[in-house]
């Protein structure tokens, strides 16, 4: 809270704008030189701060991180700007313009909200996550729509809000908390606020089951660049029970349709990996119905087909050679090929990708990847290269 006190001094300001490029290696250089003029803890404070804004960057944007204040938690924590800039936009397409932010953490999502024109209340009982919040808020210009209190959120009425957004804690002092009831609220209690609102949203981990889904939310899966970045529980939005996985950059949204397992066939020309989003709201068969395709096996997450058909919720690669799995077969077709860039893939495999590199030793000016799974059961290397195609399918959906 000290450190905080002091970085938002013209003082400390000033020297936050002088260290903001400080690279690692010249730390030690840059804060024996500052501590001359001004004092220790002051230059530890800003060499800090600078280091999380750096790292903060990835989340954030390099223009507002650089005008923002963190803390670890709250760099390791805080929504992605993309995924809080999309899900503020569900809520303001819902009619939303007034939420209440319960445990916000360093401001993240009130950010979002406020930039999408909602009022926020955001509300986090640590005292240094608040005061963050509120810094944030004044340092982006939208103090007058952020109101940061420092409370319980379980004490909060929030009766004269069209919506609560409600992100438990999911980490604990021995790292990520898997079960929802023992997030910070949990669950539960997050439900229970949701129930009293128009409309809510609760922040989960992806890998909750889905039996945990209440009957009236809609549970969308949400994945950035490739990752999955979370889930999110919808009171409110008129589709309860509905299922869907979310693309970003885009939106491209996939909604389930409760298609019945896609059955197993023999390996086509073109084998298709669904993105995290899709395979964590279990959409797979969606996917299999837009490709024409089915699976290497019934419980693996990979889909084959004779026909390419782009879609931006797989990335689709072509398939040369099938082997059984045999490390010495591999290394001499790959020599062979002369692949010296190899990227291993494995679903259904307990071998580590790292350990058949070391085995395989590629060596060449050629490229290829190599899935490590099983076809019908049966443990199989699959050999090919993904394909050059269009991002966008004219039957993908969006929301």
């Amino acid at each position: 809270m000290n450190d905080l006190t002091l970085l938002l001094t013209p003082e400390g300001r000033a020297l936050l704008d002088e260290v903001r490029d400080t690279e690692p290696a010249r730390e030690l250089a840059v804060a024996t030189r500052l501590r001359r003029d001004h004092p220790a803890d002051l230059v530890s404070a800003a060499l800090g701060q600078a280091r999380l804004r750096q790292r903060a960057a990835a989340k954030f944007g390099a223009g507002d991180a650089g005008r923002m204040f963190f803390t670890p938690n709250g760099v390791e924590q805080s929504t992605r700007a993309s995924v809080a800039a999309y899900r503020a936009r569900r809520l303001t397409d819902l009619g939303v313009t007034s939420v209440a932010d319960l445990c916000c953490g360093i401001g993240g999502d009130a950010i979002a909200l406020a930039r999408a024109g909602i009022r926020v209340l955001a509300v986090d009982r640590d005292p240094l996550t608040a005061a963050v919040a509120r810094a944030n808020a004044e340092a982006l210009g939208l103090a007058e729509l952020i109101e940061v209190r420092e409370a319980d959120v379980t004490e909060v009425d929030t009766a004269g809000y069209d919506a609560v957004f409600v992100d438990p804690a999911r980490r604990g002092g021995r790292g990520r908390i898997f079960d929802p009831e023992a997030y910070s609220p949990p669950l539960s209690w997050a439900v229970g606020a949701a129930r009293t609102a128009p409309h809510a949203a609760l922040k989960i981990a992806p890998g909750i089951p889905h039996e945990a889904v209440p009957a009236e939310a809609e549970a969308e899966w949400i994945s950035d660049g490739g990752e999955v970045k979370e889930a999110v529980l919808w009171f409110g939005t008129g589709a309860p029970g509905a299922v869907r996985a979310t693309l970003l950059p885009g939106p491209r949204t996939l909604p389930g349709r409760g298609l019945p397992d896609p059955p197993v066939r023999p390996v086509g020309r073109y084998l298709y990996e669904p993105d995290g989003a899709v395979i964590r709201a279990h959409l797979v068969a969606e996917v299999a119905e837009e490709v024409g395709g089915g699976l290497l096996d019934a419980t693996i997450a990979y889909v084959t087909a004779d026909e390419l058909r782009p879609t931006p919720f797989a990335t689709a690669y072509e398939i040369t050679d099938r082997l059984p799995f045999n490390v010495k077969k591999l290394k001499a077709l790959l020599r062979e090929r002369e692949v010296g860039t190899l990227t291993v893939k494995k679903r259904g495999s307990a071998v580590e990708p790292e350990e058949l590199r070391r085995k395989v030793r590629p060596q060449g000016p050629n490229a290829a990847t190599v899935f490590l799974t099983r076809v019908a059961g049966a443990p199989t290397m699959l050999i090919g290269a993904p394909t050059r195609s269009p991002e966008r399918h004219p039957g993908s959906r969006r929301p």
